[in-house]
């Protein structure tokens, strides 16, 4: 009788639970530590008024966390669906998927948004390390650092290939140079910054060594290399 099915899958049962409640958490914490902010976007957000809610930082977050009962919903059916077609891992690769999603694409269209004189305004550009880090203020680096936080938490999670440090931070830089780069084509009426680079990069870095436990790569290896006893030297 192989007994290993039978423990992995409540092993694998908890560590969803665990997932789960470490989301709600910190979606609590974030709520907290963030109130007073999110009640001064609340009444444009409510009042469906686009300046003053989906052109800001505040508005941006309230909208994104008062949509994850919806982003919760869609997760579930996805792992109903997958469950049905006998998939692996239906639920991890479902809130993975749907995570990374919901929490990079709010805080993507913020660092979309346009300045002052879009089209105008010469495109400009810093390559100097650091200069620009003391003039972003405590706001803008935890901004930046959130933009691809997400994406470094679940990426690994869902794809095994990218179960590694260095590929998250590699997956966060491309993707900041790529944010960076638009921003510059586009004369956005921003500034494409080195240092925006370097905080998104940490930030998804910071987030995907938080999810460290539920990697891909770790869960998948199989039972023999799981139990292989290791070889010690002999006396």
């Amino acid at each position: 009788m192989n007994h290993n099915g039978s423990v992995a899958a409540p092993a694998r049962r908890a560590r969803g639970i665990v997932l789960l409640s470490s989301m709600l958490l910190g979606l609590a914490g974030l709520l907290f530590v963030m109130r007073r902010a999110l009640f001064m976007a609340a009444p444009r957000c409510v009042a469906g008024q686009w300046h003053g809610c989906l052109d800001t930082f505040n508005g941006v977050v309230l909208v994104t966390l008062a949509t994850v009962p919806l982003a919760v919903l869609l997760a579930w059916a996805l792992a109903r669906r997958r469950r049905a077609a006998g998939v692996a891992g239906a639920w991890r690769r479902s809130l993975a998927e749907v995570g990374m999603v919901h929490g990079t694409v709010p805080f993507v269209w913020l660092t979309m948004m346009p300045g002052a004189e879009p089209g105008v305004a010469p495109a400009r550009v810093s390559l100097v390390p650091l200069r620009d880090l003391v003039v972003m203020g405590p706001l803008g680096i935890v901004g930046n650092l959130l933009v691809f936080a997400s994406l470094g938490f679940f990426a690994p999670v869902r794809w095994a290939a990218l179960a590694s440090v260095p590929r998250v931070l590699a997956l966060g830089a491309g993707c900041s140079v790529l944010v960076e780069t638009a921003q510059y084509v586009l004369r956005l009426d921003r500034v494409s910054s080195v240092d925006d680079v370097l905080v998104n990069a940490a930030g998804a870095v910071l987030a995907g060594v938080a999810s460290r436990r539920w990697w891909r790569g770790r869960e998948e290896r199989t039972p023999s290399d799981r139990d292989r006893p290791v070889l010690t030297p002999a006396a």
